[in-house]
């Protein structure tokens, strides 16, 4: 009896004891830079050697931290805060800020997950497996719109739930752009449209396969700085909350065997305060892992008949990795160039393109070395 009398209330005790949720936080990061030279570099044609200031040969450079709390019932707590920053010169990027790649808080079970904050468009989501060059500093689909290398908003809602093979996304924006460079914060007096920005993806995976199809918009508003078409040349005005920038995009990638194949089409409106501009981004890629090198290749080319310009890219990538975390890369990029509008530069590597003069042609090389931690 006496046994059994410590057994209950040590069974009493356990019961009684509270139960602390299982959590984790976790450092991560890429460090990624190299030298690149550039031939027809500037309006009088000279050549640029130079270390990118936003991205290297693959990734731009952050570190982040990133964490989950069991909250009991597969509900979760999560939260990310992702900084990036220039290897070349030690600084904060995304116009200065301590988190300015990814900053958001919110939930998340088996239905999906809300997050708050400041986070990834439905487009960057959208595209991660069909674009195979990425946000690279050279070759990449940034160098024909610039806003794909920082499509994020600022004061945003997104939900993101995974169902099988299908992956349902939407994200709103009450303040697209809360920066002084961007300058588009948010709702103003009685105008609620002002600086509004919307995305939606809808994307299904297969084994070896997967397609994918987003939407997105960004209103204009009081004060928004003008908005680019052609990287490097002068913005479109884009202060009025009726102003408008869509992008339709469809895309798909197939893996057979050690290569991947990424092929994609961006379809843009642009009404801005006094004018309209219309482009299509076609984009073909292939990726061979073969032991520890990793060749990329990728074709993309911009239609833009409205300011005469039209851009053929063309770029080849290879990767060798020492390790998991540690690779050396080189990249080769051919920026074709045909109208009196179209300077459009290999290199998306710095908030300043180095534009060639109008209609002429640019080479990019570049070499570096990354490292994930």
């Amino acid at each position: 009896m006496k046994k059994s009398g410590v057994l209950l209330l040590l069974a009493a005790s356990i019961a009684s004891t509270p139960v602390f949720a299982q959590s984790s936080v976790v450092l991560y990061g890429i460090v990624d830079t190299g030298v690149e030279f550039i031939t027809h570099a500037t309006p009088t044609g000279g050549s640029l050697a130079r270390m990118p200031v936003i991205g290297g040969g693959d990734v731009p450079s952050r570190w982040g931290v990133k964490g989950a709390e069991d909250l009991g019932g597969g509900l979760k707590a999560i939260f990310t805060l992702e900084s990036g920053f220039a290897v070349s010169n030690g600084t904060m990027l995304q116009s200065n800020r301590l988190f300015g790649r990814q900053a958001y808080i919110g939930l998340s079970n088996a239905w999906g997950q809300l997050t708050l904050g400041r986070q990834y468009s439905m487009q960057t989501w959208g595209m991660i497996d069909a674009n195979i060059m990425g946000a690279a500093g050279i070759g990449g689909v940034g160098s024909l719109d610039s806003a794909l290398l920082s499509d994020r908003f600022d004061n945003s809602v997104a939900y993101m739930g995974r169902f099988a093979g299908l992956t349902v996304g939407a994200s709103y924006s009450f303040g697209r752009d809360a920066s002084a460079a961007g300058n588009c914060a948010g709702q103003t007096g009685n105008d609620f449209l002002a600086c509004r920005g919307l995305s939606a993806m809808l994307k299904y995976d297969a084994n070896s396969w997967g397609v994918a199809a987003t939407y997105e918009e960004l209103r204009g508003g009081p004060g928004s700085a003008p908005i680019a078409v052609v990287p490097g040349a002068p913005g479109v005005g884009f202060t009025k909350s009726a102003d408008t920038d869509r992008r339709y995009q469809l895309n798909a990638h197939l893996t057979t065997g050690p290569v991947r194949f990424g092929v994609g089409w961006i379809h843009r409106l642009l009404h801005g305060d006094t004018r309209s501009a219309r482009t299509d981004i076609e984009y073909l890629g292939a990726s061979l892992l073969y032991g520890a090198w990793v060749f990329d290749a990728q074709v993309s080319h911009v239609g833009n008949s409205g300011d005469d310009a039209n851009g053929t890219l063309g770029v080849v990538r290879v990767n060798y990795d020492f390790s998991k975390r540690t690779a050396v890369y080189g990249v080769v990029g051919y920026m074709k160039n045909n109208g009196k509008g179209a300077i459009y530069s290999v290199s998306a590597g710095t908030a300043v393109p180095a534009a060639p003069f109008p209609g002429s042609n640019q080479i990019g090389l570049e070499m570096g070395i990354r490292h994930n931690f």
